[in-house]
């Protein structure tokens, strides 16, 4: 049986209704091999799809081309403005750009000056809680460019409302990381039972609660602007600030469950490998393999957090604003959640 099913423009080869397809899909949204596509290629990708809308195909052309030519697409190119994302802010390109941010977070003599300038998404060390914060600064930069580089973008914002969202997203996430570090630091005043509870079940809500600053803030124009909703033949049938609402509340439940795997493996997978007679012996080899553990749970939380809701989400209209609900006469709308 072929792996590629019969083409259809717009959707998925993978069932968007299981928790399963949508991680297949967005393992091939996430998929850093798009990087490398060059723009003849991704031209050529482009018509392909248009000639196929219009029904004039070349002989030949196979489906797995065809969907090929839709996953670069979709990679590179915002489905609202039609314009590409920078590399840097593309979903493919979220874990191999924050490699140098993994690499900061793990050095070693952390001051208060690295903990505002940089940070990785947490705390990856029980026994370093003052690793927590560091290198906040940066993350939650590229967080804050990802999170709008990859927003519902079907209502134009001016570039003022894209400074404002990233100093209110970055003062407001680097401010927690900061907080969260000077309470470690007087945890050391705890008893040890207690400050072991603190450096290990603090993290988390910090670091999510900085996230959905983030978010928030970044896409916060969707809110009082409202977003684009679509009929079953992909026609917008209307403005609606209630499906922004969805739109925002799914993703920044994605922003929360992100940190986990990030929180929970690397320390628990660095305890046993850091017994192991290599790692005693040579005590060099503990960052690139402590980095390699955190990057690869990075790989493995993000399709898993972003699996969590389908982009092309779905709402009943009579959740929405009753001229929504007049315009048309489909039952269930579509709108773009964004990543």
């Amino acid at each position: 049986m072929s792996d590629y099913p019969p083409f259809q423009h717009g959707k998925s080869r993978f069932d968007q209704g299981t928790f399963f397809g949508r991680f297949r899909h967005f393992l091939d949204v996430i998929d850093p091999s798009t990087l490398f596509t060059t723009e003849k290629r991704l031209r050529e990708s482009v018509e392909l799809l248009d000639r196929f809308k219009q029904g004039t195909l070349p002989p030949g052309v196979t489906d797995a081309q065809l969907w090929q030519a839709q996953k670069i697409k979709q990679a590179i190119i915002h489905p609202d403005t039609g314009e590409k994302i920078l590399m840097p802010f593309r979903m493919s390109g979220f874990i191999p750009f924050g490699t140098p941010v993994v690499v900061g977070l793990l050095l070693p003599n952390q001051t208060m000056m690295s903990t505002v300038f940089w940070q990785f998404f947490a705390y990856l060390e029980d026994r370093s809680s003052h690793l927590f914060s560091t290198w906040r600064w940066l993350n939650q930069s590229h967080n804050a460019c990802v999170n709008y580089s990859n927003r519902n973008a079907s209502k134009p914002a001016p570039v003022s409302k894209f400074v404002q969202g990233y100093l209110g997203a970055v003062t407001s996430a680097v401010s927690i990381a900061v907080g969260l570090n000077v309470f470690l630091q007087k945890a050391r005043r705890f008893s040890p039972a207690t400050r072991l509870l603190v450096q290990r079940f603090i993290p988390f809500p910090a670091v999510a609660s900085a996230n959905v600053c983030n978010v928030v803030l970044m896409r916060h124009s969707e809110l009082s602007e409202g977003i684009s909703v679509l009929d079953d033949d992909g026609k917008v049938v209307g403005t609606s600030k209630v499906a922004a609402r969805h739109a925002l509340f799914e993703t920044a439940l994605t922003r929360v469950v992100l940190p986990m795997p990030i929180l929970v493996l690397p320390p628990m997978i660095m305890a046993t490998l850091e017994k192991l007679p290599l790692l005693q012996r040579r005590r060099g080899l503990v960052l690139p393999v402590h980095s390699l553990v955190c990057l690869a749970a990075f790989g493995l939380a993000l399709p898993l957090a972003i699996s969590l809701f389908p982009q092309m989400s779905q709402i009943s209209v009579n959740q929405l604003e009753p001229e929504i609900a007049m315009a048309t006469d489909c039952q269930i709308v579509t709108y773009n959640k964004g990543l």
